[in-house]
């Protein structure tokens, strides 16, 4: 199956609109001549019918192009723009030039480039449009071998008033439908977004809640066995102030637990960053994953550097994705280090003995969606663009004996701060 890139499905649903412009064209130049024809006798009227014709099968082929094999690059897209200006121009040529009241279709290819085609490119299109206007003004021929000045004269009033209302109904119809369809993918992306995120907050919020489930089981075990004992050993009497003061210190536990849960639903929410100690970051990772993969054999190499992070909800999600795709790849072996780099940048190395990515050069992976034989190949895809909103980079080497993955992020600045928390 092949895919297709995002460009290449817009080229793909705008052919039909190109198709539509083009045989609108020639439609009617074929009108334009039969008209003429009634009034003056062409000077070159075989070869004005021919090119209009020949135009005609070059965009039912330009169609099945854009349609069946649309092309990789906008370049492409380009020049056949400029093909239909160059094609215009010539049937201009040969009706009379720039006298030729029609001359304003050339402004119908360089609206669809502005539309299709990035800045650069359409500037060029534009400066082909004016340049074949301007050989029009100085090479042209005669519509007409004979003199027939009154008729002339209201022919081209005539074909004014069509060129003018035929190329405002081609914009209404063309650029305007490729105008909302891209307002439309415009707004579908901005959803698909919000989608990602709230998922990434609510499946974040999720392994809190599993965290603390799991820590409040030994402080509420630890009570329970407290409270038996207590029933057991004195009834009916005073329980030891002792044990009340160790029930006490584990309710406090738990009641600490479940503000760290209100905190992370918060920051969740707003999106908030938290500056974190990178040992206690990873300490962190480590939990969820265990949490998750409690029989996966992940060696989390320690120690940890000294310095602090900035972390989020989502962050974690991201670490847990490639972690994932990590333990699928190689159940039996994982290794997952935290190391300080140079520019005051912190790396978080993943690494494992599977073959569960293709060959890529470093430094490419997750820009676009990889193809995946356990999975829809989209986790590296959005573990990286949260990376890169937190200012990192995801990083791949794929050798003989496995593949490393490297997660870079900066250091965050108030390190002092949390460390002198920490102490």
């Amino acid at each position: 199956m092949e895919w297709l890139t995002h460009s290449q499905t817009g080229f793909q649903q705008a052919a039909r609109y190109l198709l539509g412009m083009r045989l609108t064209i020639v439609a009617l130049q074929l009108i334009s001549i039969a008209v003429a024809e009634t009034m003056v006798a062409l000077a070159h009227r075989a070869e004005a019918v021919i090119l209009p014709l020949a135009y005609g099968v070059l965009a039912t082929l330009a169609w099945l192009w854009f349609t069946r094999r649309p092309p990789r690059s906008t370049q492409a897209v380009s020049l056949v723009l400029i093909v239909d200006l160059l094609m215009t121009g010539v049937w201009l040529y040969l009706t009379g030039g720039y006298t030729n009241p029609l001359v304003s279709l050339l402004l119908l290819p360089i609206a669809v480039a502005i539309v299709l085609v990035p800045l650069g490119q359409s500037i060029a299109v534009t400066v082909a449009g004016v340049a074949v206007y301007t050989s029009l003004v100085i090479w042209n021929t005669p519509v007409t071998h004979e003199h027939h000045s009154a008729n002339l004269a209201q022919l081209h009033l005539v074909g004014m008033w069509v060129t003018f209302a035929t190329t405002a109904a081609i914009l209404l119809l063309v650029v305007g439908a490729l105008a909302r369809r891209l307002r439309q993918q415009q707004a579908q992306l901005a959803q698909i977004r919000e989608t990602r995120l709230r998922d990434e907050q609510i499946i974040a919020l999720g392994l809190s809640a599993a965290a603390v489930a799991h820590r409040l089981g030994t402080p509420l075990n630890t009570m329970t066995l407290l409270v038996e004992e207590m029933k057991s050993a004195t009834p009916g009497g005073k329980p030891d102030a002792d044990d009340l003061a160790l029930m006490e210190q584990q309710l406090a536990l738990c009641s600490g637990h479940l503000q760290q849960l209100s905190t992370a639903a918060m920051q969740a929410r707003t999106a908030q960053l938290e500056t974190l100690a990178a040992r206690d970051w990873v300490a962190r990772l480590r939990e969820s994953a265990t949490l998750l993969w409690p029989g996966a054999a992940i060696e989390w190499r320690q120690p940890a550097p000294d310095c602090a992070v900035a972390v989020d909800a989502t962050l974690d999600q991201a670490v847990l994705n490639v972690l994932a795709n990590a333990v699928t790849a190689s159940p039996s072996w994982v290794a997952v280090a935290a190391r300080k780099a140079a520019d005051d940048r912190l790396e978080l190395v993943v690494e494992d003995h599977g073959v569960g990515l293709e060959s890529t050069p470093e430094g490419t992976l997750g820009d676009q969606v990889v193809n995946s034989e356990n999975g829809l190949g989209v986790g590296l895809f959005l573990s990286n663009a949260t990376i890169q909103r937190l200012g990192g980079t995801l990083k791949a080497r794929v050798g003989s004996e496995g593949t490393t993955i490297i997660i870079d992020l900066p250091v965050a600045a108030d390190r002092n701060s949390v460390a002198g928390e920490q102490v």
